[in-house]
């Protein structure tokens, strides 16, 4: 059975404590507003993103993205742009990334690479275009955009990481299961972001698009339609996705020691 979806402000909602160099990740990421106990054994987040190799770090700092301060510095704009890739509503984490790839290991670089290769390959044969093209291990679609309850089913860290790995940088989708978007913000690898309508029944694979995410407006623009669609802030889990995840939140913040 699927994973229920909840709100975006359910996401969102969390904070970061000071822990204890030796103590576990659930210490590091405390929720305002958990969906289970927090010493449940289906709640872990690994740290994978600070042990990856420097190509990832350059990959999402790539022409695809910028960062931008308005002149009075008030608030600071993330943008992404390139080509899309449009899924359905309960896309889940078996077809984002089967199970039996589970057993490679981010921390390898090369394993890294080969996860990424993998990414989407669990979608049914109705999605005609796949997302990565035969022989080639990244995806030319850097932005996922999909319907409710993205990323539903069994708890796994691989499934943000291979998207990141892919070459993803951004899935916007019109809610997301719970667990999927606590391990994207745990792992940094991609930006969960919630959409207020549904672009993805307008949207179409290959369409380019940019995605503006600012402290209080911001919006996915389709340059191939010439439509614009609101979404949610990103709120508190932006400077962590933005830091490389929880670890690399904590340690830039002094929370925990740097390495």
């Amino acid at each position: 059975m699927a994973a229920a979806a909840t709100t975006f402000s359910e996401h969102s909602a969390f904070k970061l404590v000071s822990c204890r160099p030796n103590s576990s990740s659930l210490t590091a990421f405390s929720s305002l507003k958990l969906p289970f106990a927090a010493n449940s054994p289906n709640y872990s987040f690994k740290a994978w993103k600070s042990q990856l190799n420097p190509q990832r770090h350059h990959r999402i700092t790539s022409p695809l993205r910028s960062t931008t301060t308005t002149p009075d510095a008030a608030s600071t704009v993330t943008t992404f742009h390139g080509l899309c890739y449009v899924v359905g509503d309960n896309i889940d984490t078996d077809q984002i990334i089967p199970a039996e790839y589970l057993t490679l290991v981010p921390s390898n670089p090369v394993e890294y690479e080969k996860l990424g290769s993998y990414a989407l390959i669990g979608l049914p044969s109705s999605y005609e275009t796949r997302f990565i093209d035969p022989g080639e291990i990244k995806s030319k679609y850097s932005i996922v955009i999909g319907g409710d309850n993205f990323g539903c089913g069994s708890s796994r860290e691989h499934a943000p990481v291979a998207l990141g790995a892919s070459g993803v940088a951004a899935v916007v989708a019109e809610s997301y299961a719970r667990i999927f978007f606590r391990n994207s913000v745990a792992t940094g690898e991609v930006y969960p972001v919630e959409s207020e309508g549904k672009p993805c029944k307008e949207c179409k694979t290959g369409d380019v698009v940019t995605i503006e995410l600012g402290e209080s407006d911001s919006k996915l623009i389709n340059h191939t339609s010439g439509k614009e669609y609101k979404l949610k802030p990103i709120g508190d889990a932006g400077p962590v996705i933005e830091a490389g995840g929880i670890f690399a939140y904590a340690r830039k913040t002094g929370m925990i020691p740097s390495r």
